[in-house]
């Protein structure tokens, strides 16, 4: 019984930490919207996608987020202390209310992606996918005469994923699930049993496409044990859900992409749609279809490359050579991940969305794709890059060579 109440206490320390990533996560994209996160300099030096602490603090107050500035700077330093956000040189490990800059660390690189973040990651994509799904084994369910929302018998989870490639085996489905339970993703329905391949009843604990308010973070006893678990349509399709990602969709021949950063050679893609990499079909692990360009449309209106000269790989990896490694992390949305490459090796960014998650994470046009979630990808063409990153996870970190203005 004390082994069972001490797993079940770290389920919900893990639980809890979830919640507060997702919170941390739907604040940033929050932010990047209303124009609080950019580039400032500070002692001639430039420091990218940050913000001031004051004007942070200003924001919350003033959007309810936090009822007082005191009150908003714990909300603040409970994501310090979970690594979501950090002082833009790490001197200074308490958040204070001044002119300091903070950055999130999803927007540097510098996020932990250790294995307990990885497994919550991994339970967001399922989470995803078998909402999406037509014929979803999350139902109304009765068990002991109470009905469960959302909820699956463990033996139909395993089922869905090895016929998804999820898992090799039911002996690696039941590690999979496990893993999750252990982490506070998913529970019994009655919180009495461990994850077994049979017929019992589980569910999400989390639902992953709630808005959150950050005052939860620091109200965590108060919230009643369910929430997140009973799922209404549109609590699912909030346009502010950070893991759906779902920006407005673009009206009928507004969409645009920049292929260029200076006003003086600007250029547009213009489409019914984001397409996010290449001119094919996009499409990734329980995302809906995603919005495509015609080559066509591609060939008539962006033709021209966005390079100054051309580069070789050996001149990008040249000792001295004018570029810079940047780390981004891009977390693709509805519409895709709002960017385009080019190039037969290196490949480069030829045109970004400003409204889009790449936009968001850093992504400039003239960068050199290094590496693709750990894989080095600079002898490869634009079609297999583009290939890494549409069958890959939602989640795309990149390493990119910056040119030194």
């Amino acid at each position: 019984m004390e082994r069972t109440s001490s797993i079940r206490r770290k389920a919900m320390a893990r639980q809890h930490k979830g919640e507060v990533m997702i919170a941390g996560e739907q604040l940033r994209l929050r932010l990047h919207d209303g124009k609080l996160i950019k580039d400032r300099r500070y002692h001639l030096r430039t420091y990218p996608n940050c913000f001031v602490a004051q004007e942070l603090i200003d924001w919350l107050v003033g959007h309810k987020e936090a009822p007082d500035r005191a009150t908003a700077v714990c909300l603040m330093q409970h994501l310090m202390d979970h690594d979501i956000v950090h002082h833009v040189c790490d001197k200074r490990p308490v958040f204070k209310d001044a002119k300091l800059l903070y950055r999130f660390r999803k927007d540097d690189g510098t996020f932990p992606f250790n294995t307990e973040v990885k497994i919550f990651m991994r339970g967001q994509r399922l989470y995803e996918h078998l909402i999406g799904d037509k014929h979803s084994i999350l139902q109304l369910r009765e068990g002991h005469g109470v009905a469960y929302q959302r909820s699956f018998p463990g033996c139909q989870l395993i089922d869905w994923l090895l016929q998804n490639g999820e898992a090799e085996s039911r002996r690696r489905g039941l590690e999979l699930c496990r893993a999750l339970q252990e982490h506070g993703i998913i529970q019994h329905v009655a919180k009495k049993h461990n994850f077994f391949d049979s017929g019992l009843l589980y569910q999400f604990c989390i639902n992953f496409r709630r808005r959150r308010r950050l005052s939860e973070l620091l109200n965590e006893s108060e919230q009643d044990d369910n929430e997140g678990v009973a799922v209404s349509t549109q609590e699912d399709n909030h346009p502010e859900s950070p893991f759906v990602l779902r920006k407005s969709q673009p009206q009928e021949g507004n969409s645009a992409f920049q292929s260029v950063e200076s006003s003086k050679d600007l250029k547009q893609v213009i489409s019914g749609g984001r397409g996010s990499l290449n001119p094919v079909q996009l499409h990734s692990d329980g995302f809906p279809s995603l919005v495509q360009l015609s080559s066509a449309s591609v060939a008539r209106c962006n033709p021209k490359s966005v390079l100054r000269r051309n580069f070789t790989c050996e001149e990008l990896l040249a000792p001295g050579a004018p570029f810079i490694k940047r780390v981004l992390t891009v977390i693709g949305d509805a519409l895709g991940w709002g960017f385009v490459v080019r190039g037969m090796a290196p490949c480069y960014v030829q045109a970004v969305d400003p409204g889009s998650p790449a936009a968001a994470a850093g992504v400039k046009v003239r960068q050199f794709v290094y590496q693709v979630n750990g894989q080095c990808v600079l002898y490869l063409d634009y079609r297999t890059v583009s290939r890494l990153v549409m069958t890959g996870t939602r989640t795309v970190v990149l390493e990119v060579m910056e040119p030194l203005e």
